[in-house]
């Protein structure tokens, strides 16, 4: 069992920057690849980012690529999304994800475990 709970979310202008953090409890957290998703209100939860279980590999959406940087800390059982050049489009609810495995997957529906979300807004 692992339990997630992302921080860091706000208000911020275009252009601007955020870190959100997500900490993890429970046993074995470097067993497990990790992934940022976002919903948008109206619309489906999209994958943002992922990162393996040892750091060592990471992917990012299209749409963020070159602007967020996905890192972890295995000792201190958390994961991050540092967020750079913000737009008003990356206005969403952010969710981390964990799933038992080396890779993190691009598809929600293959993750074990979610944290409840945190809001960020960017305002143009």
């Amino acid at each position: 069992q692992v339990q997630l709970v992302e921080s860091g979310g706000g208000l911020v202008q275009a252009g601007g920057s955020l870190r959100l953090s997500c900490a993890a409890s429970g046993r074995s957290f470097s067993m497990y690849a990790m992934g940022w998703f976002r919903q948008a209100p109206g619309q489906e939860r999209e994958f943002v980012a992922g990162i393996g279980r040892t750091g060592g590999s990471t992917y990012y959406a299209d749409s963020v690529k070159g602007r967020f940087t996905i890192s972890r800390d295995n000792a201190k059982t958390a994961v991050y999304l540092e967020m750079n050049s913000m737009k008003p489009e990356d206005t969403a609810v952010y969710y981390c994800a964990a799933k038992y495995s080396w890779f993190a997957p691009r598809s929600q529906s293959e993750y074990d475990y979610w944290g409840q979300g945190t809001q960020v807004t960017v305002s143009s």
